[in-house]
């Protein structure tokens, strides 16, 4: 039997013995003093919240948060969104399911995007940053997880690709706006964007499920960018026999610490070259737009002209394209 994805879901629909990631569960308690299960259950078009009643520790248990389950039980709406009514728990065999139905990936091309970001850092004239991209791209495993990574968990770009989708837009876009402000330098700026979120192919997990390791739990996305710059520069001049500016190191390693904009965003540093800030507001654009686009297209009510609340966003969404501008497209399936 075909998959059933979460996406193509509606009211009144029963499952049987259908395999879920499960992104997280909890045993919470009814007022009444029962126990239940709420879990977050997750294939590459979305994400269900689930109830089990009636719950026992052994039940819960049996559940991998982060693995895969079978479920059995019914898809109901509830206050205007889905949820599903587990009755029924098995296990999923390695083997009897496709990886690729449970995590989401961009609907770009790679190798395409993957082209098209060496093009552009080919423009770079500087000799230093030149010589420093060529570090970078001759790092096969690294540029290999910078394909694939996700860009976040959860904010945008959250799927497979997503990193080099969001790279690549913000160098676009980059070439267009810094031409305009001839006082800035698009050598550096174009290098920034490249190596500003490059952390995460470390800082996140994306092999059966989008998460954060250790390491980027521990360490983060930022603070590994900023150590890997100054390894990587260390090697340039033992390559090419010429010392690495320690001014441009120190720039490249402020536009790094400083690319969320501020403190409560998780920046070190704020910026303090306007490259840095270009850098910023450019990366914050581009995250953004994608966030707004995400949530118009996953929200499944067609009846309304308004998402549900957006914590992240701090706001609803209005969904009509009154310029006929995006169609909407169905949900991302693979990196072709």
């Amino acid at each position: 039997m075909a998959k059933r994805y979460i996406a193509e879901l509606g009211p009144g629909e029963r499952l049987e013995h259908e395999v879920f990631l499960v992104k997280s569960k909890d045993l919470r308690t009814t007022t009444q003093g029962s126990l239940y299960i709420h879990a977050v259950l997750a294939d590459r078009t979305g994400q269900l919240v689930a109830r089990h009643w009636q719950a026992t520790e052994g039940i819960y248990k049996q559940i991998p948060e982060g693995g895969f389950m079978r479920f059995t039980g019914r898809v109901e709406n509830y206050k205007g969104n889905l949820q599903f009514i587990v009755d029924g728990i098995g296990i999923a065999d390695p083997g009897t399911y496709d990886l690729g139905e449970f995590l989401p990936a961009t609907s770009c091309n790679v190798d395409q995007m993957w082209q098209r970001t060496q093009a552009i850092l080919s423009e770079v004239k500087h000799p230093h940053l030149a010589e420093l991209v060529k570090e970078y791209l001759a790092d096969e495993e690294l540029m290999d997880r910078f394909r694939r990574a996700p860009a976040a968990t959860t904010m945008h770009h959250a799927y497979i690709g997503g990193l080099l989708e969001h790279t690549l837009s913000v160098l676009e876009v980059a070439t267009k706006v810094i031409p305009h402000y001839p006082k800035l330098s698009l050598d550096l700026v174009l290098v920034g964007v490249f190596l500003h979120d490059i952390g995460k192919t470390s800082e996140l997990t994306f092999q059966s499920n989008i998460g954060y390791s250790d390491h980027g739990q521990l360490v983060g996305h930022i603070a590994l960018a900023t150590i890997w710059v100054g390894q990587k520069a260390e090697a340039v001049a033992a390559r090419t026999g010429m010392p690495f500016p320690d001014d441009l190191l120190s720039v490249l390693q402020h536009i790094i610490l400083s690319h969320h904009g501020r403190y409560e965003y998780g920046s070190p540093k704020l910026p303090a070259i306007p490259e840095a800030v270009a850098i910023h507001y450019l990366d914050n654009l581009d995250a953004k737009i994608n966030q707004f686009l995400t949530e118009i297209d996953k929200d499944p009510d067609t009846q309304t002209h308004w998402t549900n609340y957006n914590r992240a966003l701090e706001t609803k969404i209005y969904k009509p394209d009154l310029m006929g501008s995006r169609p909407r497209e169905a949900a991302a399936t693979s990196a072709k």
